[in-house]
């Protein structure tokens, strides 16, 4: 009897972990086009392509225009904002394709996460195969998929009336939440991962969510350049406009406007946030070493360290060079794997979530 409920116990258990990975592995794919979502937003916003499709169409929007009758509809709608009358005057059809593609690609794959996550999940669930604990966590973040959608046509409407680009306060709350769903995501999907260590130690851990913290933090700060083209002046370093703590960076009133709106004082903060960063790194790398030695705490905190550090360097870099595609593009994306990165490893330090009781064991 006692060797039948032995049995039935490794089965199950079996099961579980089949579930588990098959879920986690669902988690990592919906990862995959969310950072495939961050590409293309960001290419998006570096060629002012966001402004390209004016109106909101969440189901027949998939829909391309297919002549160039519907093709001179869109172009004709575009024509009627102020991007258009104040910077992009007389354009032609071609050049408006080229911007159109970027945008109607990011709004598919925006589309595609909703698929990527919806349909699995429902299958999970009906299967019998989600934990418990897995599913008031998982619909938030389907809802909150939902939202962000929202969020970005809030973003986009800002630059039809009265811009010429869209607003740089929503802008960054759509990237930041677009992080926290990035976030959130790598946190579970780690969190149904077997762990080789036991959770680290309390500093390690704290210090691990810091980093995490202080990482989203700084790419709030980013999308504030971004938004208001701050990297395309003050293209020096270590020293900007000639100083190490330049000028008139309140000049606004009242003060605390500039931190928003002074596109100098915004890109002063980005870069005090770069060294913040940095710093509580190199605390967090020294002080997991001394308190985690050896273990995987120790090493990930190095790496992530190591991964800080060239991030820095590509954003040095991007600005040097007066913000290429390429090298913003790149700055751009390796910020959302070090951000992947922060979260898994604070997931790392904290362990798996815990295994759920086995009836009548």
């Amino acid at each position: 009897m006692a060797t039948s409920a032995a049995i039935d116990t490794s089965a199950a258990r079996r099961r579980e972990a089949s579930s588990r990975r098959a879920v986690r592995i669902w988690l990592y794919v919906v990862l995959v086009v969310l950072f495939a979502l961050f590409i293309v937003g960001g290419a998006t916003r570096l060629t002012d392509s966001g402004l390209s499709i004016t109106e909101w169409k969440p189901i027949h929007g998939v829909i391309p225009p297919l002549s160039e009758a519907e093709w001179q509809e869109e172009f004709d709608l575009y024509r009627q904002i102020p991007q258009y009358q104040q910077i992009n005057k007389g354009m032609s059809l071609d050049e408006f394709k080229s911007i159109f593609w970027w945008e109607w690609a990011h709004r598919l794959i925006a589309r595609l996460v909703g698929v990527v996550m919806a349909l699995p999940l429902a299958f999970f669930w009906l299967t019998g195969r989600l934990e418990s604990q897995l599913k008031p966590r998982l619909l938030g973040l389907f809802a909150l998929g939902g939202f962000q959608g929202f969020i970005g046509w809030w973003m986009v409407a800002s630059g039809l009336s009265e811009r010429v680009s869209v607003s740089q306060y929503r802008l960054a709350v759509h990237l930041t939440l677009a992080c926290i769903i990035f976030a959130a995501v790598m946190w579970v999907a780690r969190g149904l991962a077997p762990h080789s260590e036991e959770p680290a130690s309390s500093g390690t851990r704290r210090l691990a969510g810091a980093m995490a913290m202080l990482v989203l933090f700084q790419i709030y700060l980013g999308a504030l350049v971004a938004g208001l083209d701050a990297g395309m002046a003050y293209n020096t370093w270590p020293l900007m406009d000639g100083s190490v703590v330049p000028g008139d960076l309140f000049v606004q009133q009242p003060w605390w406007i500039n931190l928003f709106e002074n596109p100098k004082t915004v890109q002063f903060v980005h870069r005090l946030g770069a060294y913040l960063v940095l710093a509580v790194a190199i605390v967090h790398a020294v002080a997991s070493w001394r308190a985690d030695p050896g273990t995987t705490h120790a090493r990930r905190a190095v790496l992530l360290l190591l991964m800080i550090v060239a991030q820095a360097a590509l954003g040095i870099t991007a600005l040097v060079l007066v913000v290429p595609f390429g090298w913003a593009l790149l700055h751009h994306a390796f910020a959302i794997v070090v951000l992947g990165f922060a979260v898994a490893h604070w997931r790392g330090t904290v362990g798996e979530y815990p295994r759920p009781a086995l009836r009548g064991a």
